[in-house]
């Protein structure tokens, strides 16, 4: 089965846009066993879109389009793809009511403009948007439009995330369940590790990947700031077995450097933890400025186990709000572990807390010495019975080293306590 994507807006092109379509769309395909053969971003410009949309005609199954569909005047995929197929556009009421209805519970007058996006070419299935004003578009393209032996199904998704997420997985998946038929049994799963670089965890998994190869199992990598995704995926009878035995083996190879799987991220993990266990938390940052309460927060139910926060960035910050000694900080510096010590330890006393992490470090460009060079972080932990304390060196921009930190102080959360 071919797939083709097509991302249109002048805006990519330009860099000023970041195209996550195009992971986010290939990955939810993927999971369903469907595998994108190609995709393009292209401009806002007329014959980009129809040279683009009629050269996968020539050749795919299954072509989505993403953005165009608005009501401003770069927004032209609707109207250049009906041309195209020479479908005309008609005034879909059912489309129109739910633009106005829109606007009406919002209490904000609608933009006369916005009445185009209500134009349907005939013969178009609608796919209702719940979180915008554009709705999806699904044509068959039958020959010799479609020059194949084969109809063509054509996709146009709107362009925001917030809009196309729920859209694909609410309509468009359905569609895919009615009119193609499941791939051979296809199954893929995704470990997350954190700690360890993309070459050392392959070379933990040589002997692993090697008996893998026999089985029909797959393995790939994918390596992010502090982290490297382990991707297992296999085909046809059995598959499901098969992945099952290597996730045991890859775990027995890997063990707490897997910290979840699929879309987990480090805090969700670190707060479910935290809540499983009835514990809490406190931070005191330094050099991250908040960077981790941030992802902290960011996890639903963090209320539960994150009690405060502080952000001490100056000295003056560390001894009052965290009673650091004012010799510590003479005598070692506010980049050290003495200082990272007593800021754990003082954030743990004053929010009686059962954790507390502490950082403190140079983000650089500028602050390095000999001894201490830029991107030098302590990390501390305090807990009821001892205070531990890392020392790094990220020798990252700013951030990247404030989120490798954060990572860093997160897994040691993680590990202590599971130990």
């Amino acid at each position: 089965m071919q797939i083709e994507i097509i991302n249109t807006g002048s805006e990519l092109m330009l860099g000023r846009v970041l195209n996550t379509h195009q992971q986010w769309l290939c990955r939810q395909l993927a999971d369903l066993g469907f595998i994108v053969t190609r995709q393009i971003a292209i401009s806002d410009e007329g014959a980009a879109i129809q040279n683009a949309v009629r050269e996968s005609l020539g050749r795919a199954d299954l072509i989505i389009t993403t953005g165009g569909l608005g009501p401003t005047s770069d927004d032209i995929t609707r109207d250049l793809i009906a041309k195209l197929l020479e479908k005309k556009l008609e005034l879909n009421s059912e489309v129109l009511r739910r633009i106005e209805n829109f606007f009406a519970e919002r209490k904000r007058r609608m933009p006369e403009s916005t009445k185009v996006q209500a134009m349907v070419p005939e013969g178009a299935t609608v796919l209702q948007n719940e979180n915008g004003t554009a709705p999806g578009l699904v044509m068959e393209v039958n020959p010799p439009v479609a020059p194949r032996k084969d109809r063509t199904f054509l996709i146009m998704l709107p362009g925001p995330p917030r809009e196309l997420h729920p859209m694909f997985l609410q309509q468009v998946i359905p569609l895919l369940g009615k009119h193609f038929p499941q791939p051979d049994n296809f199954v893929c799963r995704i470990l997350k590790t954190t700690g360890l670089g993309e070459s050392f965890v392959e070379e933990k998994l040589s002997s692993d990947v090697k008996n893998f190869a026999g089985k029909g199992i797959e393995i790939g990598y994918c390596a992010r700031v502090g982290e490297v995704e382990l991707r297992i995926s296999a085909r046809g009878s059995g598959a499901g077995e098969k992945i099952a035995d290597a996730e045991k083996s890859i775990r027995a190879s890997l063990g707490t450097h897997i910290f979840g799987t699929e879309n987990d991220s480090l805090e969700a993990i670190v707060v479910r933890l935290l809540t499983e266990r009835k514990q809490t938390l406190a931070l005191a940052e330094s050099c991250t400025g908040g960077f981790i309460s941030n992802r902290i927060t960011n996890v639903p139910g963090a209320s539960a186990v994150f009690l405060n926060g502080i952000i001490s960035y100056s000295n003056e910050a560390k001894q009052k709000l965290l009673g650091v000694r004012t010799e510590t900080l003479s005598q070692s510096g506010a980049v050290s572990q003495p200082v990272a010590r007593e800021m754990a330890e003082g954030a743990r006393a004053g929010s009686k807390t059962d954790y507390a992490l502490a950082v403190t470090g140079i983000a650089g460009p500028d602050g390095g010495t000999e001894g201490k060079p830029v991107g030098t972080v302590w990390i501390a932990l305090a807990t009821q019975s001892e205070t531990v304390a890392q020392h790094h060196i990220f020798r990252y921009d700013r951030e990247t080293f404030k989120f490798v930190t954060s990572q860093e102080a997160l897994d040691l959360l993680r590990q202590t306590i599971l130990r």
